[in-house]
């Protein structure tokens, strides 16, 4: 574990991967924040640490394990963790900073996916919608967002547990060698509208 806003942190983490096992063969960017507010209520801390976090972090990771591990090997799976919302604006609950970090997440991932390729590497993003964590387990048991998801979500519900796991699978998986800089929403539909 690490600070994945701090380089050296970072580098000292994936070195002892290295160590521990020899090489670094995939790489799930799904480290993440989000701030809630009205977008004129955003503090630049908040700002900052949305960028940082989720966008800065992922980069950063990205960036070691490629350079330390999956360009010397030819070889590499990085699948970054974006948000239905790096596509889409919403109303529902208001958080600028993260939509900027996670629309950079997407086009992150197709540029690494570019400049990589011809490495053997390819990066590609998951972008998912509802589903539980820590983080939005108060938000998605209200009422409003409950109502809002079987408006906006064409299959009406939140995800399960478990169903992003076969995205990541596959793209982490040979079956998925000539995907290079896909971005997939995992998300019932909801981007679909």
């Amino acid at each position: 574990s690490c600070d994945i806003t701090d380089t050296e942190a970072v580098g000292r983490a994936v070195d002892e991967v290295l160590k521990e096992f020899g090489k670094i063969s995939i790489l799930i960017n799904n480290a993440g924040t989000g701030a809630v507010a009205p977008a004129e209520d955003i503090t630049d801390d908040q700002f900052d640490n949305e960028i940082s976090v989720d966008l800065k972090g992922t980069f950063k990771f990205a960036r070691a394990c490629a350079k330390k591990a999956m360009i010397p090997a030819g070889y590499g799976r990085i699948i970054n963790i974006a948000s239905m919302y790096g596509l889409v604006g919403n109303k529902i609950a208001p958080a600028s900073p993260y939509h900027a970090a996670k629309g950079g997440v997407v086009n992150l991932t197709r540029a690494l996916a570019a400049e990589w390729g011809d490495k053997g590497i390819t990066v590609n993003a998951i972008c998912p919608g509802y589903f539980y964590s820590p983080l939005t387990k108060e938000t998605l048991d209200s009422q409003v967002f409950q109502d809002y998801a079987h408006t906006m979500i064409p299959i009406g519900r939140y995800g399960n547990e478990g169903e992003l796991d076969s995205a990541a699978i596959f793209l982490a998986s040979k079956a998925s060698t000539y995907v290079n800089g896909a971005i997939l929403p995992v998300d019932g539909g909801y981007t679909c509208m």
